[in-house]
């Protein structure tokens, strides 16, 4: 059975270009006793993947050249010798750039596609919804009447964040790119303020949006965003450092308010939600009733087709998506 796969072929300098990838053709092997094969019908792209492909020292092994791109996956069992799997099963897992992969049964996860869309199981039901449950609760621990800002506000996991943080009677302000992005942020997803920063004014509007100052920070962006943010913290805030996008690729990110964690007493935690497996359940007994029930409000970005992928990935890291982005594997 033959399917594509995508493969990191060169390892980028800078920004990440289409051409660090290659599409190649490859035969799935034959299964192994507790394996199971699944097609994959919907691919995750996220912005760790840009750390990934870099030699560069971090919390995990770099993306192998010449070796399938990593990635999420959600799609259908086609083969199974796992006694736990049976074709047709919904499932998750870690299967890369690929129309189709191989995976013991431990490492895969069966979804229930009749209360959630298999593609939410990639986002706000997914690794991204846990990363925003995770640091709310878990590192924010905001209580009711507080401020929470968020950056990436319109993202995958930002978009989840703001909307928990309103459940929990708190004040959500969003940092969004344009005035759409920021319109979506405060009427579909009910926070109270969105700041754009690219409209070039972004210390004034972010005072106006947080006249009481600000208690918690989930920072997904970092540079000058963050760097504007600390300018308006209370004392003994709390900061979930989750993602510093705007130095992925190699960009200066000089924090010139540094002094304000000190000042004010905050705690800063950065946090990789793949260590934390213990509190997947818990997060997902919260977020799986919620978006069955549309009470928790996503929206994706799509790209067509596995050679569709790298540009997309480039998009996403410029902040072109909007909401969570995936490639759908027809």
């Amino acid at each position: 059975m033959r399917y594509q796969r995508m493969v990191l072929a060169a390892r980028p300098r800078g920004a990440v270009q289409v051409g660090n990838f290659r599409l190649e053709t490859v035969e799935a092997r034959a299964l192994e006793d507790g394996e199971v094969l699944v097609r994959n019908e919907w691919l995750s792209l996220d912005p760790y993947m840009r750390g990934r492909m870099s030699e560069a020292k971090s919390y995990a092994v770099p993306q192998a050249l010449d070796e399938t791109m990593i990635g999420a996956t959600a799609g259908y069992v086609v083969a199974s010798r796992d006694a736990h799997f049976a074709v047709g099963d919904a499932v998750t897992g870690m299967l890369g750039w690929a129309e189709m992969g191989i995976a013991a049964g431990d490492a895969l996860r069966k979804v229930d596609t009749a209360r959630v869309a298999l593609s939410a199981y990639l986002g706000v039901a997914g690794m991204p919804g846990v990363t925003a449950w995770y640091g709310l609760h878990e590192i924010m621990r905001p209580r009711a009447g507080e401020t929470i800002v968020v950056s990436a506000a319109a993202g995958a996991v930002g978009s989840v964040v703001g909307q928990l943080a309103k459940r929990l009677g708190c004040r959500a302000v969003g940092i969004a790119g344009g005035p759409e992005k920021c319109r979506y942020v405060v009427e579909e997803l009910g926070f109270d303020a969105c700041v754009d920063y690219k409209a070039g004014n972004l210390k004034a509007d972010l005072k106006a949006a947080t006249p009481d100052g600000v208690d918690g920070v989930f920072e997904n962006v970092g540079g000058v965003i963050f760097d504007t943010t600390l300018t308006r913290m209370n004392a003994f805030g709390r900061v979930a450092l989750c993602g510093l996008i705007a130095g992925y690729n190699g960009d200066p990110q000089p924090l010139h308010n540094l002094k304000s964690i000190l000042l004010n007493r905050l705690t800063v935690r950065g946090f990789i939600i793949t260590e934390h497996p213990e509190v997947w359940p818990a997060a997902l007994a919260d977020l799986e009733p919620l978006v069955a029930a549309g009470q928790l409000k996503y929206r994706e970005s799509i790209a067509d087709g596995l050679a569709s992928a790298p540009a997309a990935l480039v998009g996403l890291l410029s902040g072109a998506n909007f909401g969570k982005q995936l490639v759908h594997l027809p």
